[in-house]
């Protein structure tokens, strides 16, 4: 909903100053010359980018305007997952635990979280790195530097979009240029014209320059932007997990544990102590008050 605000607000100050100068708005009405600039920067996006980007750009654009972020409702499934996994390690045998991680689908921890559940990807790295501390040969230092190598990995993959979005709209001013010769060369072929004519042509080439830096900055880098953050919010989740699992296996009580993972969630997004404690408690029912 931010987009769209913002890109009405962007699009009705710059055409509301244009006619406030007396700028008659129909000038500006060149279809061809945004032809040419979407076309080619669209192509190029396309010839740069492997079809997987494309539709996860599609994907990453569809979050970046729902502002599809992690709610509190995340955190706290998150993190209770996590503790119910903590207690049964230290309380069950393996092949209780096993259990869970083996097939998460069909485990109660896990169908206490729909939200973590439903994120195939958090799910695995969750399953993966319990499974490793119940073979129990790895020390603390050596997951931890797989753990962040792994979230390395896919901070890389989840940022794809983004670099492929900034640099299309680091193209449209170019292409915009492009259009503008384009439009030159049309106007220099109808060189015996009125002036009124010649006017017309130049001013409707000099369209195709101010939409490509338009697109650019006022369009595309705020679009990507909101990419780069909602992605990042995101794969904050992968680090509740690693901050809270090693604190587990460095000796800390479930309950401490969870302190660790919840200390790297952003102050003002950050669930209470008490939304934590009521989640240990009551999992995947309590501290829903903010998310609701």
């Amino acid at each position: 909903m931010n987009i769209i605000i913002g890109l009405i607000v962007t699009i009705g100050c710059v055409l509301g100053g244009f006619m406030a100068m007396g700028g008659h708005i129909e000038v500006l009405n060149q279809p061809f010359e945004l032809m040419i600039i979407g076309g080619a920067g669209v192509g190029g996006f396309i010839v740069a980018n492997t079809m997987k980007v494309i539709k996860e750009t599609g994907k990453a654009l569809g979050e970046a305007f729902k502002h599809k972020v992690p709610k509190e409702r995340d955190y706290l499934d998150t993190l209770g997952v996590l503790y119910s996994l903590m207690r049964d390690l230290r309380t069950k045998s393996r092949n209780e635990i096993e259990a869970h991680i083996d097939n998460p689908d069909e485990s109660p921890i896990f169908q206490s979280a729909p939200t973590v559940l439903k994120n195939k990807e958090l799910t695995a790295f969750i399953c993966d790195y319990v499974r490793l501390i119940i073979i129990g040969n790895a020390r603390s230092h050596e997951i931890e530097a797989l753990m962040d190598e792994e979230i390395q990995t896919i901070t890389r993959d989840k940022m794809k979009p983004y670099h492929a979005m900034s640099t299309m709209g680091d193209a449209f001013p170019a292409i915009g240029i492009i259009a503008a010769v384009l439009g030159v060369i049309k106007a220099m072929s109808k060189i015996n014209e009125s002036p009124e004519v010649l006017g017309g042509l130049i001013g409707s080439a000099l369209v195709g320059t101010m939409l490509g830096i338009f697109l650019s900055y006022s369009v595309v880098a705020p679009i990507t932007t909101n990419i780069k953050v909602v992605r990042e919010k995101q794969n904050r989740l992968y680090v509740i997990v690693k901050q809270t699992l090693l604190a587990y296996m460095n000796g800390s009580v479930p309950q401490v544990a969870l302190e660790y993972g919840r200390k790297t969630i952003s102050s003002y997004e950050r669930p209470s102590i008490d939304a934590v404690e009521q989640e240990m408690m009551n999992p995947g029912g309590g501290g829903d008050s903010k998310a609701a």
